[in-house]
This record gives structure tokens, sequence and C-alpha cells, in this order.
């Protein structure tokens, strides 16, 4: 994935973070007054985060989070019956400069809770959503936190905040969504914005169809679906794993 995201990051140049001319974003064509050209980030240069381009008020169509809003998925991983329970807080929380949005996730497998996240997104001046960082923890059967990795913020020992979702996705072009080597290397790219997907919350149509992978674990691959105007409908592992999460109940 490394090679793969150096290779796209060569041919677009290295500005993710700075104030730039449209000319020099490659996606500014859809906002030609835009600040902020949409890259990614990596370890081949130094990031300097303007906050001033951020907001912690996140509404991009694909991926809105409206505080108060808390969906409920269902499905399995690794064998277990899971349940995905993502609430949107009205919390914010400042990384790198950065006002952030907290979004708190819990996850239970055969109703037992193993895994609990908070992750933090700000959302540029253009609309793209960018994922400044998370704090994780594994729990074993009694509560107690067994494993902390993944976790990051941007900012510090040198990880960066990466693009999450676009405004406008671009088909086929990939974002590194984090930047932490050993810790968080998540990449992303779309697949399609007029995928089919029936979930148990209901069916839709131009759906957004994505692939994530990470350099951590090579031999998995992603999809996602996103709805406009709902956000994330379904996760699913299509190779390399045994994950499938689907949405069954928002309530605001």
């Amino acid at each position: 994935m490394r090679q793969i995201a150096s290779a796209v990051m060569g041919s677009i140049g290295c500005m993710a973070f700075l104030a730039a001319p449209a000319s020099a974003a490659g996606s500014a064509a859809a906002h030609p007054a835009c600040p902020l050209p949409v890259f990614g980030p990596g370890s081949s240069y130094h990031p300097r985060i303007q906050p001033q381009n951020f907001s912690a008020n996140v509404t991009n169509a694909w991926f809105p989070l409206k505080p108060g809003t808390t969906y409920i998925y269902t499905g399995t991983k690794d064998g277990k019956s899971a349940m995905d329970v993502v609430q949107i807080s009205a919390g914010t929380k400042v990384i790198d400069g950065v006002r952030t949005r907290l979004v708190n996730d819990r996850l239970f497998l055969d109703n037992v809770l193993e895994e609990r996240t908070t992750d933090y997104y700000a959302q540029d001046s253009c609309d793209n959503v960018w994922y400044f960082g998370e704090d994780t923890a594994e729990l074993d059967r009694q509560g107690h936190v067994v494993d902390r990795s993944g976790s990051f913020h941007a900012g510090v020992h040198g990880a960066q905040p990466g693009v999450f979702m676009q405004v406008h996705p671009q088909i086929g072009r990939w974002f590194r969504q984090e930047w932490l080597p050993g810790q968080a290397q998540d990449t992303y790219r779309a697949l399609s914005t007029k995928a089919a997907i029936a979930v148990r919350y209901g069916s839709f149509q131009h759906a957004l169809r994505t692939e994530e992978r990470t350099a951590l674990e090579p031999g998995v691959i992603d999809n996602k679906y996103y709805v406009r105007g709902l956000g994330e409908v379904k996760e699913v592992t299509v190779r390399g794993g045994n994950e499938s999460l689907e949405l069954f109940a928002v309530l605001r």
C-alpha cells in the first residue's frame, strides 16, 4: 500500500496541508476558490496544518456527522455476532491546532463490549472530511484494556491527518486516511458512486462504494458503502477476513 500511495502522491505533488493556488490542486476543479487541495499525508514531506481552514462541523453529504445522532450496525466478525454503536458527540477536541468532532464507537461481539474507540474528524473549507486520529482500546471479557495499538493523534510523534471523504469522490484515486508508520496506515479509493445496496435499514441506489486497505494487514481488503445524506450503511471484508456490518437503525 505504501508503494501505491507513494506513486499517487508523486504524480500529484506534496501540497496536501498547505494553502495553494487552485491550479495546484487535483480536486480544485470542482471548487476553484478552495484553498486546500486534497492529496493525503505521507513520509516524504512535512505538512503545516492551517487550523482556520478546518471546522468540527462535518456536513459532507457522504459522511455527515450531526451531533446527537447514533448509528447502530449489526452483523458478524470473526465468527461472532457483532453490534457496532456509533454515536456522534456534541463534544470537540483540539488536535494539531484543529478543533475536531468526537465520534464514539463501541463494538460488541456476542453481546460483550470488545472495543471502544473515539475518532476525531474535521471538515476543510471545501467540505472534504479529514481524519485527525483516534483513541482505541481492546478489552477482555472483564472490561480491562488489553491493547491500545492503533491509537494516534495528528501532530504527535510524526503522525499526520488524512483525507477520509472527498466532497466529490474521484473514482480510482488513492488517499491515505491516516499516517503513523506501524500504527495507522489506512488508505482508500472510491470505486463507484452508482452502487446498489440493500441493508436492514433500507435499500439504496447511487451509493458510494469504496475500497480500503492497510499496509499493516496487506492481505485484507474491505469495501464500504455510503449513502448521501445518511453516511455509511455497510462495511464488508471482501478478502482476508470475516467481517460484515450493515446499518440497522439510526437514532436522532
